[in-house]
């Protein structure tokens, strides 16, 4: 069976993307940045781990990408709200852009065939209004890590046409599940309170992927022959308003969230007041995105459902806290 690397191979959506190559009988080379995490996978059989440092326009591949059929490239100087970067832009760009092409022209000059990266849909932007974004919408990202994912974009298909390396980019939305971190977790906590929330006024529409979707679309880009040189958007296919979102992980937790009806004007004014328009915007704006074209090239189908993933993070959340 092929050989498959995987970059960030010990993070949130790295996890998952092993555990999915293994299942499916692939061999897997996870490559980490640093030693000290390498004893997660001490007990994962079949899995090669390598530690190759930090990821940039330096990094020395040498040695770790030889017998690898695939590259998952996962690996990312990631979003954070309130980036205390004296230059954001270039730090984004020394690992996003400049460590992603030294990656790919390393991955071709081992013989390497096939290259996913993983994107986000914030190339496209931060909301949608009319229409949600599709694999013909233009780039506008906003932020100095949207800007960062859609140069190393640019210059993968530079590499690709170069080198002939057959590269697939994969733009998710927000990643949800077990063992999710950042802004997701911040209301999940809140859901587990019990709290009252102001969101029952709030009819926006959201894309979401469960992190074992998400996976499995890597697993399936990075072996099906259509996937070469195309661009997917990737969601669970279900568009979920923030209340839904609150009231199904409520459900997994066996509780029954209370929304009052507070509309979507005053919270937007509480977040200029308070200087969290950005957490407000993400929770009350909507950001839709249309996955059918990876559904209909690659005969792709999320494993899990919408409305379970979400039950399902609810239930691990209680599991953690009982």
């Amino acid at each position: 069976m092929a050989c498959i690397a995987v970059t960030g191979a010990n993070g949130f959506v790295g996890r998952a993307v092993c555990k999915s190559l293994l299942g499916k009988g692939y061999k897997v080379r996870a490559l980490l940045r640093r030693a000290d995490v390498a004893p997660e996978f001490n007990d994962v059989v079949g899995l090669d781990v390598r530690v190759v440092g930090e990821i940039n326009g330096t990094t020395d591949w040498a040695g770790h990408l030889t017998d690898v059929q695939g590259v998952i490239h996962l690996a990312a100087r990631v979003h954070v709200m309130n980036d205390q970067s004296d230059d954001p832009l270039s730090a984004f760009r020394a690992v996003n852009v400049d460590g992603t092409a030294r990656l790919a022209r390393a991955a071709r000059a081992a013989g390497v065939d096939r290259f996913v990266f993983m994107s986000s849909i914030k190339v496209n932007g931060e909301a949608t209004i009319d229409s949600a974004f599709d694999e013909s919408s233009p780039a506008a990202p906003e932020d100095p890590y949207g800007k960062s994912k859609a140069e190393a974009e640019g210059i993968l298909w530079e590499i690709a046409g170069e080198t002939g390396l057959e590269v697939v980019i994969l733009r998710p939305p927000l990643v949800y599940g077990p063992n999710v971190g950042a802004n997701f977790a911040a209301l999940i906590k809140l859901v587990g309170r019990g709290i009252p929330l102001p969101f029952g006024a709030i009819g926006n529409h959201r894309s979401l992927v469960h992190v074992d979707n998400l996976a499995d679309a890597c697993v399936t880009a990075v072996g099906h022959g259509a996937a070469a040189n195309k661009t997917f958007l990737v969601s669970d296919g279900v568009d979920h308003s923030i209340g839904q979102m609150v009231r199904l992980l409520g459900e997994g937790m066996g509780k029954k969230p209370i929304l009052v009806p507070v509309p979507e004007g005053v919270l937007t004014l509480l977040g200029r007041l308070t200087g969290k328009t950005a957490q407000i915007s993400r929770l009350t704006g909507s950001l839709q995105i249309d996955s059918r074209a990876i559904r209909r090239t690659l005969n792709w189908q999320p494993p899990v459902d919408a409305f379970d993933g979400l039950r399902r993070t609810g239930a691990w959340f209680a599991a953690k806290n009982s």
